[in-house]
């Protein structure tokens, strides 16, 4: 029970990586507030939880607008009088080198993925100040560390989050908070799994494909990243300042022969 009494908040919690680490969370003894975009997928993560016998709640918000963060934030303090914990892993994928992206793709994953750290972060850390206690941990990627195809938006907003937690834990080191990051490889979630089918003539060679990005010759699972989330809440790496955890299967510093 590494998170016994401790109040979590998880953006994008209704499937994937944040739900995995809502119901682990859960189970080693977190209350956790699930946000998502999807109410009914967010509320789908909130039932699986209190049928295990957990204690959790739903709060619905764009992390992209200041007026939802902000309302959310005040009412899981409002709920729960404290966030130990935030989890900021809502987020998206883009596809597409420079000269193929449109401006307006380019502006949403922009917002969704550095902006929805930034907000939820603005408006959890005076508290968790005041408290003098706190951890935060952002949804970096290995692709901020590497080249890869077609995939320039979204390594920018990773490498963005990166840089991000490295200045928060400047800046929030004298109030005893913790900010990390998490940089996961190729993790089959429900996702990527819709992104296969939907992208490629077959899905089966492209999943072969991605594993082979690994040193593990395999993909990882939501659950892997789940754990290392854990690892980053709890007391065990009290000692982590402002690094990235790598959860790649040996994509950054491997390379097959």
């Amino acid at each position: 029970m590494r998170l016994q009494d401790k109040v979590v908040l998880i953006t994008g919690a209704g499937s994937g990586i944040g739900k995995s680490t809502a119901l682990l969370f859960a189970q080693e003894g977190a209350t956790v507030i699930v946000n998502d975009l999807d109410e009914i997928k967010g509320k789908e993560t909130v039932s699986e939880i209190k049928d295990k016998g957990g204690e959790a709640l739903f709060l619905h918000a764009d992390v992209t607008n200041p007026e939802h963060v902000k309302t959310m934030v005040e009412a899981a303090i409002a709920e729960f009088g404290r966030i130990d914990v935030l989890f900021n892993n809502a987020g998206i994928s883009g596809v597409g080198a420079v000269h193929e992206i449109e401006p307006e793709a380019w502006d949403r994953i922009m917002s969704i993925n550095v902006k929805g750290v930034f907000l939820p972060s603005k408006y959890v850390l005076p508290y968790m100040m005041e408290r003098k206690a706190g951890s935060i941990i952002n949804m970096s990627s290995c692709v901020a560390e590497i080249g890869l195809a077609r995939r320039v938006s979204y390594a920018a907003t990773k490498g963005a989050v990166l840089a991000l937690t490295k200045s928060m834990q400047v800046d929030y080191a004298a109030y005893n908070i913790r900010v990390n990051a998490l940089l996961p490889g190729t993790i089959f979630t429900p996702f990527v799994e819709n992104y296969l089918k939907t992208s490629y003539d077959d899905p089966t060679a492209a999943i072969e494909s991605l594993k082979q990005r690994q040193l593990s010759g395999e993909m990882g699972k939501s659950e892997d990243v789940a754990k290392a989330a854990l690892f980053l809440a709890s007391d065990d790496s009290k000692f982590m300042m402002g690094s990235p955890l790598y959860i790649d299967g040996g994509v950054v510093f491997g390379k097959n022969a």
